[in-house]
């Protein structure tokens, strides 16, 4: 029942959150520049507040893209982890690939999460032990072995900066996409086989996408080959992995056996 409540108050955040964005308009945002050089918009400090409001209660944490990190979330057991629009620079200049993303923690694991991604329709929420629902409809993670004719979600930005050239000759099929939260949640809706990161990636971007790839029975891992671990003091990871049911030992022996494939 427990977990059943959070599923019920992801999908309200992300219905208030939908609700925010009615009065904004994609490609027709205004925008600053934050200290690091990422756009911010007020839809993104809106829905971070309207999130902040219906997610959290008494003695649970909060880590936002959109708001200001504290050690006191260090001591907390459950943290809701946000990215009030993953893909901002997507949502600045119109390009339909961005999303609201809600991911829970519980012991240094996602354990359910929420992605909306508007411009496709698509609401994505799910838990562990409870599964993954789009739009209401019980979904699951693609099942497969090999990598051949794989369809691999890439980033729109490492593809034009010419980081995944490496893989021209791949077995798979790249498809470049902004937002890695919307590629993970693609995954977990059995809508592509796997998606990879290879740039470092903060806890926010993938809370949400790691609960959901595993609810619907894929896998993630760290370039390492550890599980993601979250609400750590440097909250982010070098690099991440989520695939299809089955599919992860395909990529490894990739990874290990292609030069060019190596992180």
């Amino acid at each position: 029942m427990a977990r059943r409540d959070d599923v019920r108050r992801i999908a309200e955040g992300l219905e208030r959150a939908r609700e925010v964005l009615r009065g904004f308009t994609a490609g027709e945002v205004a925008h600053r520049r934050k200290a690091g050089g990422d756009p911010v918009t007020e839809a993104d400090l809106a829905i971070n507040e309207v999130l902040h409001e219906v997610l959290p209660e008494e003695g649970e944490g909060w880590l936002s893209e959109e708001t200001a990190d504290g050690e006191d979330r260090l001591t907390r057991e459950r943290l809701w982890v946000v990215d009030p629009l993953d893909g901002t620079k997507e949502f600045v200049t119109g390009v339909p690939e961005w999303c609201v993303s809600v991911g829970l923690v519980e012991g240094q694991r996602a354990v359910a999460g929420g992605i909306a991604i508007p411009a496709r329709g698509l609401t994505i929420i799910g838990a562990i032990g409870e599964g993954v629902r789009v739009n209401g409809e019980p979904v699951r993670a693609r099942s497969r072995e090999s990598l051949e004719s794989a369809e691999v979600l890439a980033s729109r930005s490492e593809v034009g900066r010419g980081e995944w050239e490496r893989f021209d000759s791949a077995p798979f099929r790249i498809r470049p996409m902004g937002s890695v939260a919307c590629k993970m949640g693609l995954v977990a809706a059995g809508q592509a086989d796997a998606t990879w990161t290879l740039v470092p990636k903060h806890e926010w971007d993938v809370a949400a996408g790691t609960a959901l790839v595993r609810a619907a029975g894929g896998e993630v891992w760290c370039p390492d080959g550890t599980a993601p671990r979250f609400n750590r003091p440097r909250p982010r990871f070098e690099g991440l992995f989520a695939a299809a049911a089955g599919l992860r030992a395909s990529i490894e022996r990739y990874f290990r056996e292609t030069p060019t494939g190596r992180l």
